[in-house]
């Protein structure tokens, strides 16, 4: 039965909705994980209080955009600071970008409201649970993709609670959840039972989980560099001797832990390491001084007819080889390049010192001895299908380099280092992180985090004892099947209810 909404009592609901989004995730003020299941509640409750479809999309839109606004206030950061626009232009930026995200959740809404006419809500709640398994994937892939706040990646500071990611990955413990607050909204006491039975089960696999040891096939010892390379002199020539420097002192104090290979943030090297100079000599010095590899993040370039196209690349500097190199698949929008345009005003400045990039195709993993090394370049990290593909080419360990100073001292490096962690247990690989102005970590496959660095600090983090695996999780047989498979479940039990519906009112 669907209860006419009260205004009031609906956008008590809304702000309920938005707050827990907010409050859930990393952020400045204060940090409530399980409030996340808040989130599929209210709207399961906008669903059931709507008067129509419509009414249930327009609520869990405003619900949706005002959550995803406030969880992206960072966005004007960058806006303002790189790309020469004033606060009263930056602002509306996240708020726009919420705006668009907030459909997702609207549709979801509106979906609930016609399955909940013909759906019990036992069954009501696993159509949302797959509904919202399916949204998160279709996030993550239409428009580019924008896969940022998957209700799994609020529980990420809790590695018990995201174990069954190794099961379903994030957008199926996602779905999870998303059925947990679902049927906790009711009505009725099956639908609350069936919640707590869901919610023990995720935490006893956790706990197992936890206590299962990792099989490894071999340990290595790694060093990771965090810079602290102020981004508004990250590209000047005059400063770039001085920052290779650091970069190479700051390698130079670890070099007693023995590491197997030094990594180094994206686009540490802010020139072409392909043209010669003292710059591409110091790196190529310092590699045969320790005998260590090297990867660091450097543009990149080829020359193709009359076309000189540029990559945002990882490069892998052995003693006894020639570079190797990844460049990055998929670009930030506006980042990396402008989707209409270098020469529109309000956006070329926002592109990194170069202009805009090209994408790689290569999804090899970088060799170096013992460790195949699978790249995520900064954003690449918060795609599943992308720690996926490194997997399935050979990577043994997982190393994501990125830059997150564009962001000052904002949630959104936390929000970043919580995707990475959902992709170590995903694919069941360590995961190394080094970033230019932190968070610089070690991941483990259990979700685990440690030799955390602090923002805006130099730190040189050396690591030992890292394991190599090659098994994989039973997720990374199951993705894109999983999706798709909940997706189809979900319209069958969508077109089950409004059959139902028209069958009993006689339509």
């Amino acid at each position: 039965m669907i209860r006419q909404s009260r205004p009031d009592s609906a956008w008590g609901l809304i702000l309920a909705c938005a707050a827990a989004s907010f409050l859930a995730f990393a952020n400045p003020v204060s940090r409530l994980p399980l409030l996340v299941l808040v989130v599929p509640w209210t709207l399961a409750a906008l669903a059931r209080q709507a008067s129509g479809p419509k009414r249930a999309f327009r609520h869990g839109w405003f619900a949706g955009s005002l959550g995803a606004s406030a969880s992206l206030y960072w966005i004007a950061i960058p806006v303002h600071d790189y790309g020469s626009l004033p606060w009263i232009l930056a602002v509306p930026c996240p708020i726009l970008m919420g705006m668009v995200l907030g459909l997702y959740p609207a549709v979801f809404c509106a979906g609930l409201h016609v399955a909940g006419r013909g759906l019990r809500p036992l069954a009501l709640g696993l159509f949302a649970g797959l509904a919202w398994t399916a949204m998160e994937a279709l996030r993550g892939w239409l428009f580019t993709g924008f896969p940022w706040f998957p209700l799994a990646a609020a529980l990420a500071p809790w590695p018990l609670a995201i174990q069954a990611a190794t099961l379903v990955g994030a957008y199926g413990l996602s779905g999870l959840l998303a059925a947990c607050g679902a049927w906790l909204a009711g009505p009725g006491l099956p639908p609350r039972m069936a919640a707590a039975a869901l919610a023990a089960a995720l935490c006893g696999y956790g706990l197992w989980s936890l206590d299962n040891p990792i099989a490894e096939d071999g340990r290595f010892n790694a060093a990771m560099i965090q810079g602290n390379i102020e981004q508004a002199i990250k590209w000047d020539p005059e400063t770039l001797a001085a920052a290779v420097q650091s970069y190479v002192d700051l390698s130079l104090s670890v070099a007693s832990s023995r590491p197997d290979v030094y990594l180094w943030p994206e686009t540490a090297l802010t020139f072409f390491v392909q043209e010669p100079g003292p710059e591409t000599s110091l790196v190529t010095a310092f590699v045969k001084k320790t005998g260590v590899p090297l990867v660091s993040g450097a543009p990149g370039f080829e020359r193709v007819g009359r076309a000189t196209p540029v990559f945002n690349r990882a490069y892998l500097f052995s003693p006894q080889a020639a570079p190797r190199f990844y460049d990055k698949q998929h670009l930030v929008p506006f980042g990396e390049y402008a989707p209409f345009g270098q020469d529109f005003p309000l956006l070329s400045d926002l592109l990194q010192g170069v202009g805009a990039f090209t994408p790689g195709h290569n999804i090899a993993p970088l060799l170096a001895g013992r460790l195949a090394m699978g790249m995520l370049i900064c954003y690449e990290s918060i795609f599943p299908e992308l720690a996926q593909e490194r997997v399935s080419a050979g990577a043994n360990v997982l190393v994501n380099i990125s830059n997150d100073a564009w962001f000052g001292n904002s949630a959104a490096p936390r929000q970043h280092l919580e995707l990475a962690t959902l992709r170590a247990v995903e694919q069941n690989r360590f995961v190394l992180r080094a970033t230019n102005t932190g968070i610089t970590a070690l991941i483990d496959p259990k979700g685990r985090v440690s030799s955390e660095t602090a923002l805006f600090q130099k730190a040189a983090v050396a690591v030992t004892g890292v394991g190599l695996i090659t098994r994989t999780s039973p997720y990374h047989h199951l993705h894109g099947w999983l999706e798709a498979g909940a997706a189809l479940a979900a319209l069958a039990l969508l077109s089950w209810a409004a059959l139902t519906t028209k069958r009993t009112h006689g339509i």
